[in-house]
């Protein structure tokens, strides 16, 4: 099994997590706390994968504040906290008072933390490197998938598969919320997991536009999974453009 993969065969299979519904999540926790509506995202590399989370995200914040703009800075690496710290400064430097990252490092939070804004635990709860900066995580459990394939093995059941779970099989989840977190806003994002769960939310309905106001997704549609794994335009609200 293949994690992240794109190609499968008679004895290999592809597995993910929705990680854009956990930054769905995030968006609506950092569209209520914000005070100017200015959010920040360290990117790491222009992929599909990122793009959709970074989508996600500010689609999450303008469900409950409309007027929320996303600014992306890109690191070109999962993992580099030197660079993550610097994009992390500019971001506050321009105005957000709100971080995500799809980066690997706690370098954001730390920096969160330090300058008086807020920010998320990305894949973990990073709130021992954050403390109060950090208003919830966004939470992956790779073991539903783990134990679900070993357990096909053993049974002699296991055939080639391609897995990508969510909220729904319990490998997404939003989670630890800092003190900074109002109760009321708690309730609303884990309202919206109940509702990614049962099936009744999909971050990626429309209608909705990408940055240049074309509509990309039409009222009453959701965009497929074929073409969620190929994302390859900013949703309104996010500025700039997307590196080539």
């Amino acid at each position: 099994m293949h994690a992240t993969g794109y190609k499968t065969d008679k004895n290999l299979g592809i597995y993910d997590v929705r990680t854009y519904e956990g930054a769905y999540m995030l968006g609506v926790v950092a569209g209520k706390i914000s005070k100017n509506g200015k959010l920040g995202v360290v990117g790491s590399i222009a992929i599909p994968e990122v793009i959709r989370n970074i989508n996600a995200f500010t689609i999450g914040a303008r469900s409950v504040n409309p007027k929320a703009t996303t600014r992306v800075i890109w690191v070109n690496n999962w993992f580099d906290p030197g660079k993550e710290r610097e994009a992390a400064l500019t971001l506050i430097s321009q105005g957000a008072d709100v971080l995500m990252q799809n980066t690997d490092s706690p370098a954001v939070v730390q920096t969160a933390q330090e300058k008086g804004v807020y920010a998320f635990g990305w894949d973990s709860d990073m709130s021992k490197f954050g403390g109060k900066a950090q208003l919830a995580a966004s939470v992956l459990n790779w073991g539903v998938i783990y134990n679900e394939q070993i357990e096909k093995v053993q049974r002699g059941e296991w055939k080639t598969t391609d897995l990508w779970y969510g909220v729904k099989e319990g490998a997404v989840n939003i989670d630890n919320f800092g003190p900074a977190t109002p109760a009321d806003v708690k309730k609303l994002a884990e309202e919206r997991r109940d509702a990614l769960k049962a099936g009744k939310l999909h971050p990626f309905s429309g209608p909705l536009k990408d940055n240049t106001g074309k509509e990309f997704v039409a009222a009453g549609k959701t965009l497929a999974d074929v073409d969620l794994r190929k994302m390859s335009v900013y949703v309104e609200g996010v500025e700039g453009s997307i590196p080539k």
